[in-house]
């Protein structure tokens, strides 16, 4: 059984068949589907984006921002001072 399809408000108009239920709307009334772009599907059968297919998450800094620099730490007794001469 066909449908009628009312075309009165439109100053131009193309026929469009949805990709997944094959009925036959305005081809202003079809969308693209979320995750297959390349589909025209009526309103109905458009499926909701599905979030794995968005990019994964920017890395965090989680560096600190004052580190104790890689320098080997000296264990033991200070170095002896130099005694300071003072002339006559």
């Amino acid at each position: 059984m066909s449908k009628y399809v009312d075309v009165s408000d439109h100053t131009s108009f193309g026929l469009g068949v949805c990709a997944r239920c094959q009925r036959t709307f305005p081809i202003l009334e079809l969308i693209s589907d979320p995750n297959s772009p390349g589909l025209k599907v009526c309103v109905d059968d458009a499926d909701e984006y599905d979030p794995y297919r968005l990019p994964a998450r920017k890395t965090e800094k989680i560096a600190l921002s004052f580190t104790r620099p890689d320098e080997e730490l000296i264990v033991g007794p200070e170095p002896e001072e130099e005694p300071l001469i003072i002339p006559p």
